[in-house]
């Protein structure tokens, strides 16, 4: 890895401008899987579509639009093509950036909180666009910042819960959101419930954000959703390792929810702590209590057993 960052991690901006996009997607892929240039990788990509005042902002409307961008005689005055497909590679190269624990990226955080809404809108609507969104929503970024994009889409979850690409997008959004936004997902989405059920995704979304409950009751809606989050906090913080244990901290619902009860949790580590000496000491097999010292034999293992010993006599007997 290290002669193969040194021949090629200076020229991401060459290779760009060759149409060479799969190389540099390739050597961030490497990178990854062997853990060496990670950042460094990050930074070249990075520098090669933006530079200067444009510096950060521009960096992800770059690499999903790279062929556009690199193709334009005044990169200084590119804008957002509107209409235009999103680059496949530019978003791989996106999605596997977003992959990669936090204090690497913050650049490229600040640039896709930074799209404007519209944007926001039109690449959740594009195949290879709501990818990266989605990938920024499942990542290890702070809860603050992906709200802050999740927002950008408020009057608009209806419309995109209907589309093909954009339903994908909802499904996300309202696992990282907090109680309010996921409130206002399944508002957006309730006059709509007719034609969800009548598209791929729709059904499955109906259910997993149940729209017919919140339409029914909504106060009891919000109960169990935060019920729900509360439980799994108290999980985390119980069971979780310990890189997990941030989940109550950078949760969405930490507005929302109040914290769980300290007392439940000690009483449960007592009681682990208490039967663990208790069957460290003991002489007793484990699951002996549960399991017979005699096994049962079957029909056909007892008459095998009667023929050995009717052969096993005969032959006694001859050699008498």
């Amino acid at each position: 890895m290290d002669l193969i960052w040194e021949e090629l991690g200076t020229k991401f901006h060459n290779l760009f401008e060759m149409g060479r996009s799969g190389v540099v997607a390739s050597i961030l892929a490497a990178t990854q899987r062997l853990h060496s240039h990670e950042h460094e990788c990050c930074q070249a990509i990075a520098s090669a579509v933006c530079r200067g005042d444009d510096f950060p902002k521009f960096i992800v409307p770059r690499i999903l639009f790279l062929e556009n961008f690199f193709c334009s005689r005044d990169k200084s005055n590119w804008s957002w093509p509107h209409g235009t497909k999103i680059h496949i590679v530019g978003s791989l190269i996106l999605q596997s950036i977003f992959r990669l624990p936090s204090e690497l990226i913050q650049v490229y955080v600040t640039s896709i909180t930074s799209l404007e809404e519209h944007h926001v809108l039109e690449a959740s609507k594009d195949p290879s666009g709501s990818r990266v969104i989605e990938s920024f929503l499942n990542s290890n970024i702070s809860a603050k910042q992906k709200r802050k994009l999740v927002a950008k889409l408020r009057g608009h979850f209806g419309e995109l819960s209907v589309h093909p690409f954009g339903s994908f997008t909802v499904e996300k959004c309202f696992t990282a959101s907090n109680l309010n936004l996921r409130e206002t997902i399944v508002s957006e989405m309730l006059p709509l419930q007719a034609e969800l059920s009548k598209t791929k995704q729709g059904p499955y979304l109906l259910r997993k954000l149940d729209i017919d409950g919140f339409a029914r009751q909504p106060d009891q809606w919000k109960s169990r959703q935060a019920s729900q989050q509360s439980a799994l906090k108290e999980f985390y913080a119980t069971f979780g390792p310990a890189e997990t244990r941030s989940f109550e901290k950078d949760n969405f619902f930490a507005d929302s929810v109040s914290k769980s009860k300290p007392g439940k949790l000690k009483d449960i580590r007592k009681e682990i702590e208490t039967s663990l000496p208790s069957a460290k000491t003991s002489n007793t097999p484990f699951l002996a209590h549960q399991v017979s010292k005699k096994v049962k034999r079957s029909k056909t293992e007892k008459k095998r057993h009667r023929k050995d010993g009717e052969s096993e006599s005969q032959r006694k007997n001859i050699k008498v």
